[in-house]
């Protein structure tokens, strides 16, 4: 049996109805850039992620961007974050205007260690970017203390984590602002690329909106210089389409999971994702770690299984940093999990089949 590492056609033709008639809206409207479409979906996001204000905007490295530019990040100001995510976290600082410093994780979970960021703070630090990475929320209690501590923002990096919890509190709801991605293969994904910053400090919205818009609220009144970054009405159609499934579809991935969880757990060198206490992991990714993670990938590929690996290059050591000449005992945990992660297929609607047909495979290479 050949197993997807996910399934966007079938997602699609699950509710294709919805989907359908939202495109056809649109189009009848010709409501292709801002409108009704745009603001129905950030007042249902806002609503949905249990915050006061959504600002929508074209994907989830512009959301970065705007954030941190509309909190006023300047020249030579560090910004905090973790050596595991993707690349666009910390480009966003340097193309904001600040200096990226990297934190390790903790080792069990993949989302940053707060004893390394305490470790990291510097009379030059202004803001913390913590990733809910693969799905599980960082330990935001201890990096709002932090925070408060020193008197820094936090902006959330929930691209992977749309609706996980913390403490029964959603993400995106602990820091200054919180940023999303629905780029097609999220939990919650658009039809080509989308993003979205959420907040609860109605300024920073105004700031923010304006800064995604050319820089005004009204056209052709134009406070600051902004950029364009819209999101589009047949993305915004779409999404709200797809976003009363996500709490179905998330439970889905859990019991999915679980199912993972009890398969491997049996098979000697897997070591599965461990969940925190408190934390409510929605599994945007299943990723497993395995001393011979190439090898494995090799055998489950040969029988057609479709893996990935996010991402096999920890952020200091990639050729972009190679100027701050980062060395791998600074970040161990980082470094060890790059050689050994691997995402197993994780979708909403996997099959019992597909996942025994993985489980089986990796007790045979084991």
């Amino acid at each position: 049996m050949s197993v997807p590492y996910a399934d966007l056609h079938l997602q699609y033709d699950t509710i294709k109805n919805d989907i359908d008639a939202a495109i056809a809206a649109v189009i009848r409207d010709s409501a292709f850039i801002r409108g009704p479409y745009v603001e129905a979906f950030e007042n249902a996001f806002a609503e949905a992620v249990d915050v006061k204000h959504c600002v929508s905007c074209a994907n989830g490295s512009d959301a970065l961007y705007i954030a941190m530019t509309a909190l006023n990040l300047g020249e030579g100001d560090e910004v905090i974050t973790t050596a595991h995510s993707w690349i666009s976290t910390s480009a966003m600082i340097t193309h904001a205007g600040g200096n990226v410093v990297f934190c390790d994780t903790d080792g069990s979970t993949y989302t940053i260690d707060p004893a390394a960021i305490e470790n990291a703070i510097t009379p030059r630090t202004v803001g913390i970017i913590p990733v809910h990475l693969y799905g599980q929320p960082a330990n935001m209690d201890a990096i709002m203390t932090l925070a408060r501590k020193h008197n820094l923002w936090v902006v959330e990096d929930c691209a992977q984590a749309h609706l996980a919890r913390y403490e029964g509190q959603q993400v995106g709801t602990f820091g200054n602002a919180a940023t999303y991605s629905f780029y097609p293969g999220k939990n919650l994904g658009a039809m080509g690329d989308a993003g979205a910053i959420v907040t609860n400090d109605g300024d920073l919205a105004r700031r923010m909106t304006m800064l995604a818009r050319h820089g005004g609220l009204t056209k052709h009144q134009h406070s600051v210089e902004g950029i364009n970054s819209r999101l589009d009405g047949l993305q915004a159609a779409i999404l709200s389409a797809k976003l009363p499934y996500l709490s179905r579809w998330t439970r889905a991935r859990q019991v999915a999971a679980a199912v993972y969880d009890v398969g491997l757990n049996q098979i000697e060198d897997v070591e599965v994702p461990n969940i925190a206490a408190g934390r409510s992991h929605v599994y945007h990714l299943y990723t497993i770690q395995h001393p011979r993670r190439d090898q494995l990938a090799a055998h489950l590929r040969a029988n057609g299984v479709h893996t990935a690996i996010n991402y096999p290059v920890a952020l200091p050591f990639l050729e972009a940093y190679g100027r701050l000449g980062h060395r791998p005992e600074r970040f161990p945990n980082a470094h060890r999990q790059q050689s050994r992660i691997l995402s197993l297929p994780m979708f909403a609607e996997i099959t019992a089949d597909q996942q025994k047909t993985v489980l089986d495979l990796i007790r045979a290479f084991a």
